[in-house]
C-alpha cells in the first residue's frame, strides 16, 4: 500500500487507517470484514473471476443477491485469479501491508496457495490473521463441508426450536453464518487491542459449529443436569394466534403470570394449583395452553397488546420484515440503513447496534466483481502498465475495462 501517515480514528471511525483484506466468500467471513469497515476500517474484498457465490444464492439484481447486496457494503472489490501465479503474488504483497487478513478457504487451502499465516507473518508480524471454517482448523471433523444449517443442526440449535408441528427447525434466516461473524469481529477486536502492547498479531480460528452452540448458553448445562429432558422454562410464553394475526407473550416472574390471567379475564387459571408456578406449568402445558389460545384468538392483536401492556406484561406483535422496517419505532429510531446499490436499487439493512453516529449511511454501496481493481493496485505502488499487462494475462480482472469481470 502506499506509504503515509494513516487517518486517526474517532468514536464514529475507531478503526479509521486499519487496512483489512477480505478473502472470504457467503456471509460469515464477508459479514466480519463489513463490520470493521462500518467501524472505518478500509477493507479489500478480494474475489475470484467467478466472483463470490453469495452473488449468486437467491434472487439476483444486476451483480448481486440481497446476501452480497448487504454484507459487502463498505468494501472495495479487487478481482484476482488466484490459479494465477502473479494473482497470488499480488495477494502476498498486499498481505505484507495489512492488519486484517480474513479468510474463509477450507482448512489448508490458504497455506497451499503460500498464504497461510506462518508464511505471511513472518514478513508481517503484526497481521491479524483471522480463519473461518465451518468447523475449525483441527479436530476429526475439519476437513467436512460446512454451512448455516448444518452449524444449526450439528450444535444442537435445530433440536431446541421444535415448531407446532413437533418437528425440529432451523431458524428461518443464517443465524449461524451471522453470528459467526459477531464472534470473528470481536476476536478481531481484542486482538487489535492486545497488538498495541505486544505489537504482534495472531492466527484466530472461528468456525460456525461452535459460535453457533455458544448461542445456546445455558441449553447445554441445562440438558446434562436435567438427563435429556428440561423443562420449559416460563410456560405459559410462546406464539399465540390472534383475531387479526399473531402475538408474543414473555413472562419471567410468578407475578407476571397472574397480571396475564387477569389481562385476560381467567383469574380462575392463576387459583388452579396445576398452574402454581413455572415448574408446575411446565408439567400440565397441555392442560394450560389449550385454553390460552382459545381465549387469544377472541380479539384482534391490538387489542391484547392494549390490554397486556398495561397489566404490565411482556408481548409484543410477530412482525415479518416488512412490517418491522415500517414501524413507527423503526422509523423514528432511525433503525434501519438504506444504500442505493448500483445495478440494484435501495438495499435496507437493519442498523448494526453500537456505532456512535449515523455513519453508516455514508457506507460505499456492495461492488461489482473487481470495481476497483485498478484503483487498489495503484494504491499499493504498481504502476497503470503494469496492472494493464496483468489484466491482459489474466491474472487480475477490472470491471467494465479490458479483461474486464
Amino acid at each position: 500500500m502506499a506509504s503515509g501517515p494513516k487517518p486517526s480514528p474517532t468514536h464514529e471511525a475507531p478503526y479509521r487507517g486499519l487496512r483489512v483484506l477480505d478473502f472470504g466468500q457467503g456471509i460469515a467471513s464477508p459479514y466480519c470484514a463489513m463490520l470493521l469497515g462500518v467501524y472505518g476500517a478500509d477493507v479489500i474484498k478480494v474475489e475470484p473471476p467467478e466472483g463470490d457465490w453469495s452473488r449468486f444464492l437467491g434472487t439476483t439484481y444486476g451483480g448481486h443477491t440481497t446476501l452480497s447486496a448487504v454484507y459487502n457494503r463498505g468494501k472495495r472489490s479487487l478481482c484476482l485469479d488466484m490459479k494465477h501465479k502473479d494473482g497470488i503474488a499480488i495477494a502476498r504483497r498486499l498481505a505484507k501491508e495489512s492488519d486484517v487478513l480474513i479468510e474463509g478457504f477450507r482448512p489448508g487451502v490458504a497455506a497451499r496457495l503460500g498464504l497461510g499465516y506462518e508464511d505471511l507473518s513472518r514478513d508481517n508480524p503484526g497481521l491479524i490473521y483471522l480463519s473461518i471454517s465451518g468447523f475449525g482448523q483441527s479436530g476429526p471433523y475439519s476437513k467436512r463441508p460446512g454451512s448455516d444449517s448444518v452449524a444449526q443442526a450439528f450444535s444442537g440449535l435445530v433440536s431446541v426450536n421444535p415448531g407446532n408441528d413437533g418437528l425440529p427447525h432451523r431458524v428461518g434466516t443464517t443465524i449461524s453464518d451471522v453470528v459467526t461473524g459477531v464472534y470473528a469481529f470481536q476476536a478481531i477486536a481484542t486482538t487489535l487491542f492486545a497488538r498495541a502492547a505486544t505489537g504482534t498479531g495472531r492466527w484466530i480460528d472461528v468456525n460456525l459449529a461452535q459460535s453457533t452452540a455458544a448461542l445456546l448458553g445455558h441449553k447445554v448445562a441445562e440438558h446434562v443436569l436435567e438427563g435429556g429432558s428440561p423443562r420449559a422454562l416460563n410456560v405459559p410464553a410462546g406464539t399465540y394466534q390472534t383475531g387479526d394475526g399473531w402475538m408474543m407473550v414473555t413472562l419471567v416472574n410468578e407475578a407476571q403470570y397472574k397480571r396475564l390471567c387477569s389481562a385476560i379475564g381467567r383469574e380462575d387459571l392463576a387459583a388452579d394449583p396445576r398452574f402454581a408456578d413455572f415448574a408446575s406449568r411446565a408439567d400440565a402445558v397441555d392442560a394450560l395452553i389449550p385454553q390460552l389460545r382459545e381465549v387469544f384468538r377472541n380479539d384482534p392483536t391490538e387489542a391484547w397488546l392494549t390490554r397486556l401492556h398495561a397489566a404490565d406484561v411482556i408481548a409484543e406483535r410477530i412482525h415479518n420484515p416488512s412490517e418491522w422496517l415500517r414501524s413507527p419505532h423503526v422509523e423514528a429510531t432511525r433503525a434501519a440503513v438504506c444504500q442505493d446499490t448500483p445495478g440494484v436499487g435501495l438495499v435496507y439493512s437493519p442498523r448494526t447496534p453500537g456505532i456512535a453516529s449515523f455513519s453508516e449511511d455514508d457506507l460505499r454501496p456492495a461492488p461489482d466483481i473487481g470495481q476497483d481493481s485498478v484503483e487498489v493496485l495503484l494504491a499499493a505502488g504498481l504502476d497503470r502498465s503494469a496492472i494493464d499487462d496483468l489484466i491482459k494475462a489474466g491474472a487480475v480482472r477490472q470491471a467494465n475495462e479490458g479483461g474486464g469481470a
